[in-house]
């Protein structure tokens, strides 16, 4: 065991329990705040395990899920627009927090891969990974601004 799996599984074990008893119990808007915030911290994890077992692959499960996390949240809005649009989420402190440790995890990982094609493929995962998190997070209190049908 070294660094990288010691973080991997600090990122688990501190996030996937909160996202579990938030998807499980509360008010809806707990619930779809947790969903997102889940593939926010798993998407780290993986990229930090990558690193901690040597496998690369895990770079490449990590991208799918920092592409697909956000359109499924996405989905989830645009499906309980009504709902949410009563008692709107209001959690842009831990997505700020959640995007800010999603930064560091590729900024570290890149740092220690070096210069080459899998840096690209980290950078392009970070940038998923971070733009993906706040379009769902602002998605979900309520969208953009002038994009409302009324």
């Amino acid at each position: 065991m070294n660094g990288w799996t010691v973080a991997a599984t600090a990122a688990l074990a501190a996030g996937v329990g909160a996202t579990v008893w938030g998807v499980a119990t509360g008010p809806l808007r707990r619930r779809v705040v947790a969903q997102n915030l889940s593939t926010s911290l798993a998407c780290p994890a993986l990229l930090l395990l990558s690193q901690g077992y040597d496998r690369p692959s895990y770079v490449d499960v990590a991208l799918l899920l920092a592409l697909l996390g956000p359109v499924g949240t996405l989905v989830f809005a645009r499906l309980l627009a009504e709902d949410l649009a009563k008692d709107p989420p209001q959690a842009w402190g831990l997505t700020y927090t959640v995007a800010a440790f999603g930064a560091a995890v590729v900024v570290a990982v890149c740092v220690a891969t070096g210069p080459g094609r899998a840096l690209v493929k980290l950078l392009v995962v970070g940038a998923l990974l971070i733009g993906g998190n706040l379009t769902a997070s602002r998605a979900l209190s309520g969208g953009f601004a002038g994009s409302r049908r009324e």
